[in-house]
């Protein structure tokens, strides 16, 4: 359920995404081949007279009730008059109902399509009887039942557009037969068993604008890349090899790539700078070497950049390494063994939220300019090499307190009314040490304490409110970083 709330979080704060809704997509069709007049349908559209329901189909629908254990649908007249929330019905010019989506799975108490026998539900082949079907979602269906995703459904090809099967405890290898499901939108297989490679055959799905195959044990390497509608793009969680193919540079309506929790090598190609609508990039826990391409200085949409545990990358960052990057909320570049110093280019990115770069080889200063990042809420240099005062306002220091982690870098230092000196140890910790050490016997003459300070920062100001719209924004800002780090931590 915590994927899907990811995703479904993922599809609300990406709102360039043609998916409208998350999972039970329909998408319109753009053309006149099943000739099915497109619009909502209730049950009082069926009260024309002569409205019916395709009579193949609903047999059909019968034997799929009947596979996933649902057989109360059997007592149903008219599946379509009388329909149940997971099944939708459109007609077509003479008045004949036609199936056009149908969802199985407790999703939430809200979203109540009909669940299956986990022990002995499985996919009928009645399926291939709904011409006209659409949209297909089972969700925890097969669990205690494990099967193969069933070729027949390639069968599906002419009207198919969103396949879902989430979490359904599928094993074998993805049947090829599902690249000749060419109208297909929506590609969905997260959490199975799935294992082999990943079918070369879907890269003729030139339509698709989400493919996620995430979560299961794919292996080989990622197959040539050529989607220029694809939106989202996760094969995270799997055991894929190789290197990022150079043609992920022509699926250029990119907004999510996920790659993280492979075992992925090489470096990161020049084409990603052609991915100019990107948002967000999650290329953790491979084994990326550095260092970075040029080109992704020029990903100025780019909001969240996560490449934590590459310890191959080791390399120096250059001191204009992220210019350009001006959209960037998060930088996630923990366990990587970087070299050199930390980019001044880092200083300069005033939407920065989150920046972790601990547990690197990283010395030299803090970049005097770190104090210009006033939205900054967490901040990890902890286990580094760094050297010399610390460059935070007092502000800044009380508004991170323990998202400030400076640790295990023995020549860090803070200076005279930092906000480090006076606080208690249920602030925060700090692991430094004032740069000049008061002599013996000596007072401080002001004390700030956690609670004034917070008082100070949290009171409204009546003489710069911000306007609604730049409320709206900041509160998306931050409900995007908080998701962000819940798929990261």
């Amino acid at each position: 359920m915590a994927s899907f709330f990811y995703t479904t979080l993922t599809l609300l704060f990406l709102p360039l995404l043609p998916l409208t809704k998350p999972y039970t997509v329909l998408i319109p069709d753009s053309g006149n081949q099943s000739a099915l007049i497109d619009g909502p349908q209730t049950g009082l559209s069926m009260n024309k007279i002569g409205a019916r329901t395709d009579g193949r189909e609903q047999e059909a629908v019968y034997d799929i009730m009947r596979a996933t254990g649902n057989d109360w649908a059997t007592d149903i007249p008219d599946i379509c008059r009388g329909r149940w929330h997971g099944i939708e019905c459109m007609p077509d010019k003479d008045n004949v109902y036609h199936i056009v989506s149908l969802s199985f799975g407790a999703l939430s108490d809200d979203t109540a399509f009909p669940t299956c026998d986990p022990t002995r539900s499985y996919i009928s082949k009645s399926i291939t009887k709904l011409p006209h079907i659409r949209t297909l979602f089972f969700y925890r269906c097969f669990s205690y039942n494990p099967q193969p995703i069933p070729s027949f459904l390639g069968q599906l090809g002419p009207s198919l557009q969103t396949l879902i099967l989430r979490e359904n405890g599928h094993v074998g290898p993805i049947p090829i037969e599902l690249g000749n499901l060419t109208r297909l939108k929506v590609l969905d297989l997260h959490r199975n068993n799935l294992n082999g490679s990943i079918p070369f055959q879907l890269s003729g799905l030139t339509g698709l604008r989400s493919l996620d195959l995430s979560g299961n044990k794919l292996t080989g390497s990622i197959p040539s890349l050529s989607f220029p509608s694809l939106s989202v793009l996760d094969l995270s969680q799997n055991l894929l090899s190789g290197s990022i193919p150079s043609t992920i540079g022509s699926c250029d309506s990119l907004i999510k790539l996920d790659l993280s929790r492979n075992r992925l090598v090489g470096s990161i190609p020049e084409t990603i700078g052609t991915l100019k609508e990107l948002i967000l990039v999650d290329l953790s826990y491979n084994r990326f070497s550095g260092p970075f391409p040029m080109s992704i200085r020029s990903l100025n949409s780019l909001q969240a950049l996560i490449l934590k545990g590459n310890p191959l990358w080791a390399k120096a960052l250059a001191s204009d390494e992220f210019d350009g990057m001006k959209s960037l909320m998060i930088l996630v570049l923990s366990n990587m063994n970087l070299q050199g110093s930390i980019p001044e280019s880092l200083g300069r990115l005033i939407n920065l939220r989150v920046v972790y770069l601990d547990g690197n080889h990283l010395n030299g200063s803090i970049p005097i300019n770190f104090k210009n990042l006033k939205n900054l809420g967490e901040l990890k240099l902890n286990d580094n090499h760094l050297t010399g005062p610390v460059p935070f306002s007092r502000d800044m220091v009380w508004k991170m307190r323990r998202k400030l982690k400076l640790q295990d870098n023995s020549g860090l230092c803070y200076g005279v009314d930092s906000g480090f000196e006076g606080g208690s140890e249920e602030s925060f910790d700090s692991a430094i040490s004032p740069c000049n050490p008061p002599l013996a016997g000596s007072t401080k003459t002001t004390v700030h304490h956690l609670s004034t300070t917070l008082d100070a920062m949290t009171l409204p100001s009546t003489e710069n409110k911000s306007s609604g719209a730049d409320r709206q924004a900041s509160c998306l800002q931050t409900a995007f970083v908080m998701f962000v780090l819940c798929l990261i931590l």
